[in-house]
């Protein structure tokens, strides 16, 4: 059975990512085992990985690099084995070159661009975003972004947005007072902005998509 890890970094609903993505292998048939762990030696054998993030960029950054061993694990199993990425919500903004959230704090850097703060066009709407938004999806046909349906709707909880250098990167997006990225791939790494665990049948969807992707 293939092995899929959620990292454990002291950030992130880990217990709600679990169920969800022990759902999505049971309904869609993809046998995958889903553990949460600390360890970096079951992260460079993992055959997917998964790196969810709620709370300050910076926080969540200094969380990761405090496991000894835990990034240069990422690297070897993400950047040269080429195994599938998932980054949630602040797992997908450590993807950037830099967040901008309390100051400056570099990222992982494997998708160039910042992470910088939501300012919606109109000042009525609320930071942060949070709630059920519709998500445009730019490349339907990408393999785990398929399959949605028309008009799907997601879960977003955020003050601070992904800004990226490459737009041919950036797959979905959502409308917040202005165009909010909610998607970015490279490779095989793919990053949601909403959260998947918590956006029903469409995250569901995402989530078994993300287990049958051999990019």
């Amino acid at each position: 059975m293939k092995q899929l890890v959620i990292i454990d970094y002291g950030s992130g609903n880990l217990r709600s990512a679990a169920k969800a993505l022990e759902r999505a292998a049971q309904e869609s048939g993809a046998a995958h085992e889903v553990a949460v762990t600390d360890d970096p030696a079951r992260v460079r054998d993992a055959d997917r990985v998964v790196l969810p993030g709620v709370g300050a960029f910076g926080d969540c950054r200094e969380g990761l690099y405090a496991l000894p061993g835990m990034v240069e694990a990422l690297e070897r199993t993400v950047r040269e084995r080429g195994r599938p990425f998932l980054g949630i919500c602040v797992g997908m903004q450590l993807l950037a070159t830099r967040g901008l959230e309390h100051g400056q704090h570099p990222g992982l850097d494997w998708i160039p661009g910042e992470v910088a703060a939501i300012a919606p066009d109109d000042p009525a709407l609320k930071i942060p975003h949070m709630g059920w938004n519709e998500l445009e999806v730019r490349d339907p046909a990408h393999p785990v972004l398929s399959g949605f349906g028309p008009a799907p709707h997601v879960y977003f909880v955020h003050s601070y947005a992904f800004r990226g250098a490459e737009r041919s990167c950036e797959v979905a997006t959502a409308d917040y007072g202005g165009r909010i990225v909610a998607a970015v791939v490279r490779d095989n790494m793919i990053g949601t902005q909403f959260h998947p665990e918590k956006s029903q049948a469409v995250g569901l969807r995402l989530l078994s998509n993300f287990l049958r992707w051999s990019p």
